[in-house]
């Protein structure tokens, strides 16, 4: 079911492509025609959820630049790729795996990325309930697992090649595997006992647990990645150049801008970081992209069939 949704997300964001191509240039940051911009949907997809972390950091580029900004969330991450692809959006929140094929196809360059304590990075972890016997990854066989969108860098990409490197094959060596479309709804899944163990951002984990919505005196992680690059803001390459030197000159001084406050100054799962760096290297992304080497096509495959199995 999972895969024919994002399928069909795919299929209707191409469609839009081909039947509204004016709309894409007409859009020029006024109040009347907005600068279009997609979320991937990190915590679920929500309108009050991922919208609601990045509204903060826009409405701070609107008062800096005067630019405005229509907020959207995409129903699946490959639906946000295929979105800037197809010039119906302007500006994405992508996860770095998925920011890499938009950048590959032409359909994004680097916009800015979240600065905190320094650095512009985040983790993966594989998460378990806090009584259960596993102690490494290496125990997981046989165990029944919850991962996230297909193309997720931290809920999908991370965890499994963490299992492949532990020497466990997903697809061969799970009981059952959920694809539970997004960090929420594994975090959920763990929750209610549904699974054994679950692949998600240790951002959307807090934030699961902020909201109260998992105790986390019942889970614990199992393992923790490497740092991964920071999520990415992308914008589109088509975007004319002073808008898009606007944008960056924003994001690089936002922070210090008269009048917006370090409340607004927000990035993934809502939370505060320093500042937002428009000068982040491409070279920055070659982490997510050798994981995605390593997690290709036929092991994403194999783990969509067994996870259609159950």
């Amino acid at each position: 079911m999972y895969y024919r949704r994002t399928f069909l997300a795919t299929a209707i964001a191409a469609a839009l492509a081909i039947t509204l191509p004016a709309a894409a240039h007409a859009r020029d940051g006024s109040v009347k025609q907005p600068l279009r911009v997609m979320l991937v949907p990190a915590d679920g997809g929500t309108e009050d959820g991922t919208k609601a972390d990045f509204q903060p950091i826009f409405n701070a580029i609107t008062r800096s630049t005067g630019l405005n900004f229509d907020i959207k969330v995409g129903q699946s991450y490959g639906a946000v790729v295929e979105a800037m692809c197809a010039k119906q959006a302007d500006i994405a929140w992508f996860g770095p795996a998925s920011y890499i094929p938009a950048r590959d196809r032409g359909c994004a360059k680097l916009l800015a990325v979240a600065v905190e304590k320094g650095q512009s990075v985040y983790y993966s972890g594989l998460f378990t309930a806090r009584d259960s016997s596993l102690k490494n990854l290496k125990d997981t066989k046989g165990d029944r697992l919850a991962l996230g969108d297909v193309n997720s860098t931290s809920s999908f990409l991370y965890p499994v090649a963490m299992l492949m490197d532990a020497g466990i094959d997903p697809a061969r060596d799970m009981k059952q595997i959920i694809l539970a479309g997004s960090h929420a709804n594994v975090i959920t899944a763990l929750a209610e006992g549904r699974v054994d163990i679950g692949g998600a951002s240790f951002d959307s984990f807090e934030k699961a647990v902020k909201a109260g919505s998992i105790d986390p005196a019942k889970v614990r992680v199992l393992a923790k990645s490497e740092p991964i690059p920071y999520p990415p803001i992308a914008m589109h390459p088509a975007l004319p150049s002073k808008v898009q030197q606007q944008l960056k000159g924003a994001f690089n001084s936002v922070h210090e801008t008269p009048g917006i406050t370090p409340d607004q100054i927000r990035g993934y799962g809502g939370h505060k970081v320093d500042r937002y760096d428009a000068n982040f290297p491409e070279s920055g992304m070659d982490a997510p992209a050798k994981k995605m080497t390593r997690v290709n096509d036929q092991v994403k495959a194999a783990i969509i069939k067994k996870a259609s199995d159950r």
